[in-house]
């Protein structure tokens, strides 16, 4: 093998071998998991945007594994504890992780 074919190999072969890496998904969730997830997010939103006392607008919400993370800013404890009841109740949610904090006024 000529000098200059290997190393053109060796530059190639460098350039693209962090893509495989990155590209790799080294996740456990199963397709299923996903959308049972993401099902549950959809859910919890929608409750909050039904509700009166829960706006929603400032509440991040993630999902992983059944287990709800609530993230954001709302104005009362009352809007923050509403926010835990409504994700609690929605259908195969594990647990409620709520990570809220209250706008100062």
């Amino acid at each position: 093998m000529n000098i200059k074919f290997a190393s053109t190999l060796l530059l190639f072969g460098a350039l693209l071998g962090p893509v495989g890496v990155y590209a790799a998904d080294t996740s456990t969730d199963t397709t299923g998991q996903y959308l049972d997830d993401a099902s549950i997010t959809t859910k919890v939103k929608a409750a909050f945007a039904e509700d009166k006392w829960v706006k929603g607008r400032d509440i991040s919400v993630r999902t992983d594994h059944g287990v709800v993370d609530l993230t954001g800013t709302v104005n009362s404890k009352v809007e923050s504890n509403r926010a835990t009841e409504l994700a609690t109740k929605v259908e195969s949610v594990r647990a409620v992780h709520n990570n809220l904090t209250i706008a100062p006024r």
